[in-house]
């Protein structure tokens, strides 16, 4: 007969693993798509935000999202092997930008730049500041889910693209002026998400004149 002494001890050597930026920002994603499903109240992400940007390993972020219906938030996972979530190829063969992060820091993504049909940004007392105006559009829908934690998130879109706005903003703001329809053919930028004592704003720019 097994006793429980003869069951070999749990495998926790992914909880000692060392997390990673991208790491932290999957779980800021999950948290906040909680929050939105009614999943955690708002003292409760809070506070489990807080530990997650404290976070050093993956047991310490596993703990932080195990009591959540996880696949039922629409969080796009990672999973091993993937190279890429953009539909289209680029032409240029460069892999599409997927990720800004930044934690009491700034950080930026423009210029010539290759974007798929997914962008995450999570600011957490910091800012990111988007400039699409000149990037390498992949796909025909490019989604930015935002996560602004008591910092900013700023994107610039070019007039002829077509944008929509659906974000939820806590003693924040969420929005701007941008949303609109764009020009036949153009991609379509969908900004969403979730601002906690933060603020996400979208505006149209003219592109900058080549030299």
């Amino acid at each position: 007969m097994t006793t429980p002494d003869d069951l070999p001890a749990p495998d926790d050597a992914r909880a000692r693993l060392r997390a990673a930026d991208a790491d932290r920002e999957l779980v800021h994603q999950i948290l906040s798509a909680a929050v939105e499903r009614g999943s955690l109240t708002l003292s409760e992400y809070e506070e489990r935000a807080g530990r997650a940007v404290a976070a050093k390993t993956f047991g310490e972020l596993d703990a932080l999202t195990d009591d959540l219906p996880v696949g039922q938030l629409g969080v796009p996972m990672p999973f091993v092997g993937e190279t890429t979530v953009s539909r289209v190829a680029p032409p240029s063969g460069r892999r599409p930008i997927q990720h800004r992060f930044a934690l009491m820091s700034g950080t930026e993504l423009r210029g010539n730049v290759p974007v798929g049909d997914g962008l995450t940004a999570t600011a957490v007392m910091g800012g990111i500041d988007i400039d699409l105006r000149e990037v390498e559009f992949t796909a025909p829908q490019l989604t930015i889910r935002c996560t602004a934690l008591m910092g900013g998130i700023d994107i610039t879109v070019p007039p002829d693209v077509g944008v929509d706005v659906n974000g939820w903003a806590v003693m924040g703001g969420f929005g701007g002026r941008a949303a609109g329809p764009g020009a036949p053919g153009a991609p379509t930028v969908r900004v969403v998400g979730l601002a906690l004592m933060g603020a996400v704003e979208v505006k149209r720019k003219d592109r900058e004149p080549r030299r």
